[in-house]
C-alpha cells in the first residue's frame, strides 16, 4: 500500500487550466495523499513497536540445534537498535520527507519558478527513499517466508501478488513520466520566451497552491490559472503538434494539462504498463541525457520485471493446470495404448469411466504418497482423522478400543472401484479385506451346478473376511485363503482396504480383543458367506417343513419330484458351511 500511494504526489503538480502555462500544486490531491501516507506510516509505526517487544533468536546458539529465543525486553530493544536492517533502517523509510516537501518546499520553489530543481528533488526523494522502501518490503516478505514457508497460502494468491509488482512498477513508471515531461514543457516555456523580445513570462500561477476539486472551470479570478482574467489561447508548448520535440512527452502534454484527476493519474499507469510489457520497443527518444537515461532505465526494469514476474505468474498458472495436463496426459497415454493393444471397447469404455472416477475421487493425488514421509505421529493422526469415522460405521469395528482402531486407521488405504468392476473372483486368494464406504457390491456364490446364490453389499458392509479365520487360525498357514464368492460392483464404490499383512499384524498384536465370542457372532452376522449358508439352509428347511405338513402344492410326477429333491439336497450338501478361527 505505501509503494502505492507514493507516486500519488507526482500529479499533484499541474498546469493551469484552459492552457494556461502556469505551474501550481494541487492542494486537494496533495491534502488525500498526504492523509493516506501518514495512515500507511501510522500501521508501520506498530509494527516498528512489534519488533520492540519481538522474541530473536541468538545467533550464538545456532550453532547445534534450531537456537534458542530471547525473550528479556533489554536484550530484544538493544539487539533491534543495534541491527543494520532494524530500527534505523525502518524508521527511514517511513520519515515523511514527501509531505513536508511539498507543503514547505514546493510552494516556494513555484514561486521562485525553480520548475527544474522541484522535478529533481521529487526524483531524489523518489531515489533515496522509494527505492528502500521497495527494498525493505522484499525483506519484510522474504521474512515472512523464511519462518512460515510462504507468503500467502495459496497459488491465487501468488499470481495475484505478482500482477500488482507489476502495476506498481508501471504506476512508478508512470508518475516519473509524468513529473519529467512538466520539466520538458516548462523548458519548451522558457525556450520560446528567450526567442521572443520583451517577454515576461510567469510560470507560477497566482497562488502556488489551490484546490482545484472546490472551484468550477469558469469561475472568474480562478488561482488554478494565469494571473489574467481573460482567456488565455493554448501556447505551442502545449500543443502534441507543436514544432517542439517532446520525444517520449509527447502523449503526455493532454494529460499534464488535463482537469480530470482520473485521466492524470490513470493515462501514465496505462502508459507505464504499455511501455514495460514491450520493453520500450514504442519510445523514441531525444539526444535529451536525461530522457536517454529514462528510456534506458525503463527497457531494462521492462525486461527485469517481465522475467521475474511474469515468469512467476507463468509458474503460478502451470501449477494450476499441472493436474489437469496430468490427467489429460495420463488419458492420451492410456489411449494410445489401447489402440496399440487393439483393445475392445468394452474394455476401453471400462478404463476410461474407472480413470474419470478416480480423478473426480481423489484429484488426481495418491494420499498414500502425499504423507508417507510426515513423521510416525503426525501421519497417524492424519489418518485417524480421515479414517476412524469411516472405520466406525463398519460394524465389525463397533466394539474395538482406541489403540486397535488407531491401529487400523494408519494401515487402511482408499480403494476406487467403477461400475461392473469385479473386485475378486470365486477361488482367487484373499488379498485384503475390503470396507465399503459408498456404492453397492454384488456377491455370487455358486453352489451347485446351475444354482447360485447372490446377496448385496450396502454401506458398512465388507469381503474378505476368511482373512480374520486365516489370521487368528493357530497352528498358522502361510497360504491365503480361497475366496469363495465373487464380488463385482452394482455401481461407483469406493471403499478402504485392509492388506493380509497388515491385518495379521494387528491380530496377532491385539489378539485378546479379536478371540472372543461377541466378535465372532458380529463378523457372522455381516459375513456375505455366514449370511449366504443360512439362507440356503433356512429354504430348505421351509420347503421341508412345508412339504411334510401340506404336501407339494403343485402335483408333479415321481419321477420329476425325486430329481428336485436330490437338485435341493445336493444344493444344501455343497453350500459349503463357513469356520470360525474359534471352532
Amino acid at each position: 500500500m505505501a509503494l502505492a500511494v507514493d507516486p500519488l504526489f507526482f500529479y499533484a503538480l499541474s498546469i493551469g487550466r484552459n492552457g494556461a502555462p502556469c505551474l501550481y500544486m494541487d492542494g486537494g490531491l496533495a491534502a488525500i495523499v498526504t492523509v493516506l501516507r501518514t495512515s500507511v506510516d501510522a500501521i508501520h509505526l506498530c509494527h516498528l513497536w512489534l519488533q520492540f517487544r519481538l522474541a530473536y533468536v541468538s545467533r550464538e546458539s545456532l550453532v547445534v540445534g534450531c537456537g534458542n529465543l530471547v525473550w528479556d525486553a533489554r536484550a530484544i530493544a538493544s539487539h533491534y537498535v543495534r541491527s543494520l536492517k532494524g530500527f534505523w533502517f525502518d524508521a527511514f523509510v517511513i520519515l515523511p520527507v514527501p509531505q513536508a516537501v511539498f507543503w514547505l518546499l514546493v510552494p516556494k520553489l513555484i514561486r521562485e519558478e525553480q520548475i527544474k530543481l522541484i522535478m529533481t528533488i521529487l526524483l531524489l526523494i523518489f531515489l533515496f527513499q522509494f527505492l528502500p522502501k521497495v527494498y525493505h518490503c522484499i525483506c519484510l516478505m522474504k521474512r515472512m517466508q523464511k519462518v512460515t514457508g510462504y507468503i500467502f497460502g495459496t497459488i491465487w494468491w501468488g499470481f495475484g501478488l505478482n500482477l500488482i509488482a507489476y502495476f506498481i512498477a508501471s504506476h512508478v513508471a508512470g508518475g516519473c513520466w509524468y513529473v519529467l515531461a512538466i520539466q520538458r514543457v516548462a523548458s519548451c516555456l522558457k525556450q520560446s520566451c528567450e526567442s521572443r523580445p520583451n517577454c515576461d513570462l510567469s510560470l507560477a500561477c497566482s497562488e502556488e497552491v489551490c484546490y482545484q476539486f472546490l472551484l468550477r472551470a469558469g469561475t472568474i479570478g480562478n488561482p488554478c490559472v494565469g494571473n489574467t482574467t481573460h482567456t488565455v489561447r493554448k501556447p505551442m508548448c502545449l500543443d502534441v503538434n507543436g514544432a517542439f520535440n517532446y520525444g517520449i512527452y509527447k502523449w503526455a502534454l493532454p494529460v499534464i494539462s488535463s482537469n480530470s484527476l482520473s485521466v492524470k493519474i490513470l493515462y501514465p499507469i496505462f502508459w507505464g504498463l504499455m511501455t514495460l510489457s514491450t520493453f520500450g520497443n514504442d519510445l523514441e527518444p531525444t539526444s535529451h541525457w536525461l530522457e536517454v537515461i529514462f528510456s534506458i532505465c525503463i527497457v531494462l526494469s521492462g525486461l527485469m520485471l517481465f522475467t521475474l514476474l511474469i515468469g512467476n505468474i507463468q509458474v503460478f498458472l502451470h501449477a494450476v493446470m499441472a493436474k489437469k495436463r496430468k490427467m489429460q496426459l495420463r488419458c492420451r497415454d492410456m489411449e494410445w495404448w489401447m489402440r496399440r493393444r487393439q483393445l475392445p471397447s468394452r474394455l476401453r469404455q471400462r478404463v476410461r469411466h474407472y480413470e474419470r472416477q478416480r480423478w473426480a475421487t481423489m484429484g488426481g493425488e495418491d494420499e498414500i504418497e502425499l504423507i508417507k514421509d510426515l513423521p510416525e505421529g503426525l501421519r497417524r493422526d492424519i489418518k485417524r482423522y480421515l479414517c476412524l469415522d469411516l472405520i466406525k460405521k463398519v460394524p465389525l469395528f463397533h466394539n474395538l478400543d482406541d489403540l486397535i482402531l488407531d491401529n487400523i486407521c494408519d494401515r487402511v488405504k482408499p480403494l476406487v472401484f467403477s461400475k461392473d468392476e469385479k473386485i475378486i473372483r470365486e477361488g482367487d486368494p484373499v488379498q485384503r479385506m475390503v470396507f465399503i464406504v459408498r456404492g453397492r457390491i454384488r456377491s455370487s456364490q455358486t453352489l451347485s451346478k446351475g444354482m447360485v446364490a447372490t446377496s448385496v453389499l450396502e454401506p458398512g458392509g465388507f469381503l474378505g473376511d476368511e482373512l480374520l479365520s486365516w489370521c487368528l487360525r493357530r497352528p498358522f498357514i502361510d497360504r491365503l485363503p480361497a475366496s469363495s464368492a465373487t464380488f463385482a460392483c452394482i455401481e461407483s464404490t469406493e471403499a478402504f482396504g485392509l492388506d493380509a499383512n497388515h491385518l495379521r499384524y494387528i491380530t496377532d498384536h491385539f489378539r485378546y480383543k479379536f478371540a472372543n465370542e461377541r466378535l465372532k457372532r458380529t463378523a457372522r452376522y455381516y459375513s456375505s458367506n455366514w449370511r449366504t449358508w443360512a439362507a440356503v439352509n433356512i429354504q430348505f428347511a421351509w420347503r421341508r417343513y412345508r412339504m411334510r405338513t401340506r404336501g407339494p402344492v403343485i402335483p408333479v410326477t415321481e419321477s420329476g419330484g425325486t430329481d428336485r429333491r436330490l437338485l435341493q439336497y445336493a444344493a444344501m450338501f455343497m453350500s459349503i458351511r463357513p469356520h470360525d478361527h474359534l471352532e
